[in-house]
């Protein structure tokens, strides 16, 4: 099988319980939820997606078999393979993300990270994985490493989530013309309700990919 690959470049993460560490991030072309065009968005299941996950044009962006790609996320890591860690997103990348390519990473001496839609079943072998629920998907994935729920988004209720089986519950607010509100609706609901956790996008406060 051949993956279809946006981007892939070495960052810090950005968000989450892993923010902070150093990773290679694998961005996987297409989504199930939305098809990336902006035509689309209106009518879309996810309409707040802030990635361009479209095509093959990013930087090592391209087609790529089990082997290449993994001996290229290694290349971008560098030869000291302690702590290596490779975060696997899109779009979606539970749709092309397979066993062979898991095989590879971990032979690279990767540990894997998914951010997923939660909305397709996951492979065997994925170390961390986080699930980012949209309003008006159906979540197959209902345990996991971590819930990081996009907030505020109309039809979910966080308290729906909490009998779910993640080890943390986070709220991120949404980036969004409104961010402000967004960021003041996330921080009290969090102070309201202690079993979540607050997430924001350290990266682009930091002017990072």
């Amino acid at each position: 099988m051949s993956y279809a690959i946006k981007e892939i470049f070495p960052t810090l993460q950005g968000e989450g319980m892993q923010a902070g560490r150093r990773a290679v991030f694998l961005r996987f072309a297409g989504c199930n939820l939305w098809t990336g065009r902006e035509e689309d968005r209106a009518t879309a299941v996810c309409r707040f997606c802030d990635t361009d996950f479209v095509g093959m044009d990013g930087e090592n962006g391209g087609r790529y078999d089990a082997r290449a790609l993994a001996a290229k996320v290694a290349a971008l890591w560098g030869e000291d393979r302690e702590r290596a860690y490779v975060v696997c997103t899109g779009g979606e990348p539970l749709l092309q993300l397979d066993a062979p390519l898991i095989e590879a990473l971990h032979g690279e001496g990767f540990e894997i990270a998914v951010e997923s839609n939660g909305t397709i079943e996951a492979p065997k072998g994925i170390d961390w994985l986080c699930i980012s629920p949209k309003a008006g998907s159906e979540v197959v994935l209902r345990s996991g490493d971590e819930l990081k729920l996009v907030w505020p988004q109309v039809g979910i209720d966080p308290a729906g989530f909490l009998g779910w089986n993640f080890s943390h519950f986070l709220i991120q607010p949404m980036d969004c013309a409104e961010g402000d509100k967004a960021r003041a609706a996330a921080i009290a609901y969090v102070e309201a309700h202690p079993q979540w956790r607050l997430s924001l996008q350290t990266h682009k406060l930091l002017g990072i990919p």
